[in-house]
């Protein structure tokens, strides 16, 4: 007879398998706490079926370049106990869509630089971007600024 405690609920193969995640990965993201598995009497961890959509949101946002940290501050406005709405899921969209659009420019900016340094073919050291004499760049902190930053002070 089948536990009423765990109707519904899919096993952690179930979810490996419409994931396409590792067991092991669903686990690691179960003890940290970015999904959050109900447990049978024996122990056996068993999820929601909105606990797809969490991992597939995790995924995602992986590939995007978010960190764990982020998404996990991303995760804890939306609800455990029922899937999340088009609501819910357009309030995280509007958190990753600034972070989103500040790397986008970043990478162009870095692109446009990178293909005038590489293209020009002068090796100028006065429209260099990679060229930094006495280190003036060290002025205004850490890291290649001149070449991903929008401007640096100097």
């Amino acid at each position: 007879m089948p536990d009423v405690r765990t109707k519904g609920l899919l096993t952690i193969g179930d979810v490996a398998a419409r994931t396409g995640l590792a067991v092991s990965a669903i686990r690691y993201y179960d003890d940290e706490g970015l999904i959050s598995a109900r447990r049978t009497p024996g122990g056996k961890r068993m999820f929601l079926r909105s606990d797809i959509r969490r991992l597939s949101f995790i995924l995602i946002a992986q590939q995007l370049g978010f960190s764990l940290e982020e998404i996990r501050a991303q995760l804890r406005q939306l609800p455990l106990e029922r899937t999340p709405t088009k609501q819910d899921w357009e309030k995280i969209s509007r958190g990753f869509r600034a972070h989103l659009d500040a790397r986008i420019g970043m990478l162009e900016r870095l692109r446009d630089r990178l293909d005038g340094c590489i293209g020009c073919g002068c090796l100028s050291l006065d429209a260099c971007k990679l060229y930094n004499p006495e280190d003036r760049a060290g002025a205004s902190g850490t890291g290649p600024r001149l070449v991903v930053q929008k401007s640096v002070a100097g």
